[in-house]
């Protein structure tokens, strides 16, 4: 690194330079100095943090003035292959950043080019010929976070766990699963590696967006994996020796068991990161080689609530408005597991809570505690069933109640009367579109005549990943691909097509995110007639695709014209 000297003598000659260019007054360079010396600063970051002089005039300054080529890191995209060449510790520590790399030379940016001794470690270190360029420190600083801190230093952590943990004994490990009964001080608790090991998955898997952890058992090794976009990936293989005192933290985290391995348990835990406070939902399942724990993150932080922003087109939106704002009736939303029917409700609830009306909810299990809504935990073991809550709300004077799921006659024949009697009631079916939701519900026992005057909405929805922002590219498919859409071709074979090619930020995956496909079906007079008449699934479903309704397919098709998600992604999650 350079002295102290030399980088306050360089602070020095670049304030001269700039005030005598007319790009700073003596004023602004007095307190910039001042900035530099109280946070320990060089003086072109404190000019920019202080919004003195735009950053792209102090890179050219010094680019002149130590006769070495500059770069605006602004646009830049820096391959994530080459960002691995360098330790993200010396990289933070130095800031120093590797651009691109053209046979054996490697294009770093440096915010000090005073810093000869940093190019001879960094040529050690990479075994390149160096070419060095000047780079704004500010925005600089700001890429070495982005392409190290999130990525590389989460791996050094779990990797720096992992080879604490190769190195202990498995007597080392086997004690932890008595520690409750020893009472263990809390110290002691927090010192053991793998307590380390729980805290560093959790934090990473929220740091990457993840929406579930699975920790699998098999009989020779334990597997770790995350749901990141709806997708599973591979993240790490802990030692075998490990598997009893993971489950076994992971239990008393939980408030489960521990001695108990034979049957399913459920529990939550809470974890601290920051500001934030975020809620895991814990589920253990005894397999062949131990228990598969599967532990959902309820990220508060993550939860949209505004209708708005869920990517409704705009005849949908509207029909989904105004059936819940609709003082009585019923609004069900249908699609598989995961597709976010959950978040959907919540939203509608949100939509329509405030203080002048009684929102009961039942649930199993309350996955978000939502401010003014009362919330029942359903626990069928003491006869708390969705019928039963159900029951119970008609006698607490509610104006809009929730039914997590209607999985039989009773509870939908209940929901149904509620729902002709004065109460919105919004619930969740499995149905694989919206016309089914129909014809499941009467299959289940419930009249005709009532599903056609209490239901006054059905949503099928589907999440599909959304393409990577950082890495967007136009792409091209065969015929073939085209017509794996089931539409007609002329209408789809000049939709400017997009994919991700894979970047740092999407993990190379070139996906980042999820958006939601919807299949709104309003209930119109004809709708209804036809139910009477007991009409099928398809003349249900063209009569609503008749009166303006998309079907999955068809919002999927929006979604890829308009650029949010790729083909291969409808085609996988919607029917035709």
């Amino acid at each position: 690194m350079a002295t102290v000297a030399a980088v306050a003598a360089t602070g020095d000659r670049l304030g001269q330079v700039l005030v005598q260019e007319g790009l700073l007054t003596r004023e602004q360079l007095a307190q910039a100095v001042a900035e530099a010396k109280a946070g320990k600063l060089r003086l072109g970051y404190a000019l920019v943090k202080l919004g003195l002089i735009a950053e792209i005039e102090i890179t050219k300054v010094l680019a002149r003035q130590y006769r070495m080529p500059a770069v605006d890191l602004t646009n830049f995209q820096v391959d994530p292959k080459v960002v691995r060449l360098i330790p993200a510790e010396m990289a933070v520590k130095n800031v120093v950043l590797p651009l691109k790399r053209e046979g054996r030379t490697l294009t770093v940016a440096m915010a000090d080019p005073t810093d000869i001794g940093l190019l001879e470690d960094l040529k050690f270190i990479t075994r390149y010929d160096l070419f060095p360029v000047i780079a704004g420190e500010f925005t600089l600083r700001a890429l070495i976070e982005k392409h190290y801190e999130y990525a590389a230093a989460a791996d050094q952590q779990l990797s720096s766990i992992l080879r604490d943990m190769e190195e202990m004994d498995e007597t080392d490990v086997e004690v932890l699963e008595e520690q409750e009964d020893e009472a263990a001080t809390q110290a002691q608790i927090d010192d053991a590696p793998v307590v380390k090991l729980i805290n560093g998955l959790l934090t990473d898997a929220v740091r990457r967006g993840a929406s579930d952890i699975h920790i699998e058992p098999f009989e020779q090794e334990i597997r770790i994996r995350y749901r990141i976009d709806g997708s599973l990936v591979e993240i790490m293989k802990p030692p075998m020796k490990m598997k009893a005192a993971l489950t076994s933290r992971i239990k008393i985290l939980s408030q489960l068991n521990i001695a108990e391995r034979r049957v399913p348990q459920d529990g939550r835990l809470k974890l601290k990161m920051g500001n934030r406070v975020i809620d895991f939902r814990v589920s253990t399942l005894p397999v062949l080689f131990g228990e598969k724990i599967v532990l959902r993150i309820l990220d508060k932080g993550n939860l949209t609530l505004d209708l708005s922003k869920f990517g409704f087109e705009a005849k949908a939106e509207a029909d989904l408005m105004k059936a819940i704002l609709n003082p009585y009736g019923m609004v069900l939303v249908t699609g598989p597991t995961g597709s976010g029917k959950t978040t959907t409700l919540y939203s509608a609830l949100s939509r329509i809570n405030t203080t002048e009306v009684n929102i009961m909810t039942a649930e199993d299990p309350v996955e978000y505690n939502l401010m003014g809504i009362n919330q029942v935990l359903v626990r069928n073991e003491i006869g708390m069933t969705f019928a039963a809550a159900l029951k119970a709300f008609l006698r607490q004077d509610p104006n809009i109640i929730m039914v997590g799921e209607i999985r039989d006659l009773e509870t939908g024949g209940i929901a149904i009367k509620a729902a002709l009697t004065g109460h919105l009631v919004l619930s969740t079916l499995h149905t694989n579109d919206a016309p089914s939701t129909i014809t499941r519900m009467i299959d289940m026992g419930v009249e005709a005549f009532n599903v056609a005057s209490a239901v006054n909405l059905v949503v099928a929805q589907r999440l599909v990943r959304r393409i990577c922002k950082d890495c967007k590219a136009p792409a091209t498919y065969t015929e073939e691909e085209l017509a794996s859409l089931g539409t007609d071709l002329d209408s789809i074979r000049h939709i400017p097509f997009m994919k991700g090619r894979g970047c740092d930020t999407c993990g190379g995956l070139g996906y980042k995110g999820r958006a939601g496909l919807y299949e709104v079906m309003a209930m119109s007079p004809e709708l209804r007639r036809m139910i009477l008449r007991g009409a099928s699934v398809a003349e249900l479903r063209d009569q609503a695709v008749a009166e303006g309704m998309l079907t999955l397919r068809m919002d999927g098709v929006v979604k890829v014209r308009k650029g949010v998600t790729t083909l291969e992604e409808v085609v996988k999650e919607t029917a035709e």
